[in-house]
């Protein structure tokens, strides 16, 4: 079901929610957290696809806060839409649509609408702010998601973030790297014990991914790390070589989503190493409202003792 209230305020919107519950049976009971997405006017609804293939595993509500590109002159307005049932999941979507003053104040939109004494977690899929944890949302959230990826310059963003870091600050630049952290871990447990004694990460050089891989592994294995970046070819992480006195480990993915492993001494093994989706990247941040630690210590000291690193057009 979805309920338009054109023109509207935020006590018109609650009377709504309460109205569609004694109405419908409609109720926030069992919802974990507050899900508040900041995005453009029009770019919401793959944003709203993931939050609510996510709510099955996190039953939540997800409040959007749409905002007109910059520049936009439409005068002081605000716009909602409620959806429910078969429309949002096992959650319930409101969207606000701001304009003009209202567009200029976010966090006064969504006091209102936030589920009593649950966290709250903020997420920008596109344009962020400067320093997200001194933003209008960012100040009310418990854990606060970016996607450098959506940005022109991922690069430019990263550094960006490294230096204004703040915990519960995360990246889903940072959430794509699961199942490569995972499976390199793996490699490295097994005999023959080596210690590892340089690494080399490639990709593509609009992969942020491939810049934090880099920065982990060069902290976590304590050798200097070189990466290589892309201009053309597939986007992503193309591999990693990790050397050791008894041979080079080589975990390389050409074709999505499969992914080959060559160790010394054993057959090439194919890997499933599957580009993470939207729903997917949301799902895991949402598992943990507590500050990520790690990823803390990788954008703030491990991306900074990064060297530069070696660009090249892809054949």
């Amino acid at each position: 079901m979805i309920v338009d209230l054109p023109t509207t305020n935020g006590s018109a919107i609650s009377k709504a929610l309460v109205r569609l519950r004694e109405e419908g049976g409609v109720v926030a009971l069992g919802r974990v957290l507050t899900l508040v997405i900041s995005t453009e006017i029009g770019k919401e609804e793959e944003a709203i696809e993931a939050a609510n293939d996510a709510s099955r595993e996190h039953p939540m509500r997800v409040i959007v806060v749409s905002t007109p590109p910059l520049g936009d002159t439409t005068p002081t307005r605000l716009d909602a839409q409620i959806r429910v049932g078969g429309d949002a999941g096992a959650s319930e979507v409101i969207v606000l649509m701001a304009y003009g003053d209202n567009a200029r104040s976010e966090e006064s939109l969504v006091m209102g609408l936030l589920l009593p004494d649950a966290p709250v977690v903020a997420w920008w899929p596109g344009r962020t702010p400067d320093v997200v944890s001194a933003s209008s949302l960012g100040r009310i959230a418990q854990r606060r998601i970016t996607d450098s990826a959506a940005h022109e310059d991922p690069g430019a963003f990263l550094e960006g973030l490294s230096s204004s870091y703040a915990p519960g600050d995360t990246d889903f630049a940072w959430t794509r790297l699961t199942l490569w952290r995972a499976q390199l871990a793996a490699v490295l447990d097994q005999p023959p014990y080596d210690s590892v004694t340089a690494v080399h990460v490639r990709g593509s050089s609009d992969s942020p991914s491939t810049r934090l891989l880099a920065a982990w592994l060069q902290k976590q294995l304590e050798v200097v790390v070189s990466y290589e970046l892309t201009t053309d070819g597939a986007s992503g992480i193309h591999g990693v070589t990790l050397s050791r006195a008894s041979g080079d480990i080589v975990l390389e993915r050409t074709h999505a989503p499969i992914a080959t492993l060559t160790q010394p001494g054993q057959p090439v093994h194919d890997i499933s190493l599957p580009r993470r989706s939207l729903r997917d990247c949301l799902a895991e941040e949402l598992r943990r409202l507590d500050p990520d630690d790690l990823f803390g210590t990788v954008v703030v000291e491990g991306l900074s003792n990064l060297a530069e690193p070696q660009n090249r057009e892809r054949q």
